[in-house]
Order: structure tokens, then sequence, then C-alpha cells
């Protein structure tokens, strides 16, 4: 009997093991198990900048979001982004891709506006501003076009 006990023990050790690396890897690859409640919104972009599908969506420094989908429409991206019921976002907002640091990862943020419109479900940010190029920059600085 004290064999049985044993296996029982690993067994549901084990698979407490593998349900916590399973989470661990839908954490890591910024995926949801679940949907949350929440609304999309969009902005048109002339260039993405290397934001990824997952990425963070920031509003005074606090992470409220995620980008959704980045998909070609006119030549020009287009980002989709979830955004949880109780962040509200004015119809003049500013959307902008930044840079953690020098060369982190990459993600939207979000400058709040002044209007009392706020933007529903499935509308455009309209106001955005693309990514700074760090290696145009650097470029245009070694060449002397600065």
């Amino acid at each position: 009997m004290r064999k049985f006990d044993l296996e029982l023990i690993v067994g549901i050790f084990v698979l407490a093991g593998l349900l916590c690396l399973a989470f661990m890897s839908v954490k890591l690859a910024k995926k949801e198990l679940f949907s949350s409640n929440g609304y999309e919104l969009y902005a048109i972009f002339n260039d993405a900048g290397g934001l990824k599908t997952g990425s963070s969506v920031i509003i005074a420094g606090i992470q409220v979001g995620r980008v959704k989908s980045i998909t070609m429409e006119s030549y020009e991206a287009k980002i989709v982004i979830t955004l949880p019921e109780s962040v509200k976002i004015q119809e003049d907002a500013i959307a902008s891709i930044k840079t953690r640091g020098l060369i982190g990862e990459k993600y939207l943020s979000i400058t709040p506006g002044g209007s009392e419109i706020i933007l529903s479900k499935g509308e455009r940010i309209r106001e955005t501003m693309p990514a700074v190029d760090i290696e145009e920059l650097i470029s245009n600085y070694v060449f002397g076009k600065v």
C-alpha cells in the first residue's frame, strides 16, 4: 500500500508541474487563455516600426491593454488594440509607437486627449506618431545630415 501512496503523490506533483509549465508558456507568449471583457480600437500608422502582436498598450506608464493584430491596409499598418471596459479613450488621444530603452521592445503608448467625446468599440484613434528609427537618426548624424 505504501508504494501506491508514493506513486500517487509523485503523479500529483508531476501533474501540478505540467500545469504550471503550461500556464507560464501562455504568459510568456503574451496570450490569454480566457477572453477578457473589453473592447477594440484601431489606429493607422505609416510604419509599424517593429511593433508585434501581443505588445503592451501603455497609458501614463501603466499597461492597460495589448496589441491584438497588425495588418496592412492600403500600404499602411492597421494596429488593432484591446482595452478593458474601464479604460476610456478620448477622440483626440494620440497613439505612438515607443521603445523601452535604446534597443528594447516596442510598445504602443496612448496620450490621453482633452475632448469629452469618448471612442466606442471599433472606432479609430485618429492621431498617430510612428516609431522613431534609431538607425536612421544615427546615420543622419554620422553623415552630417542633421
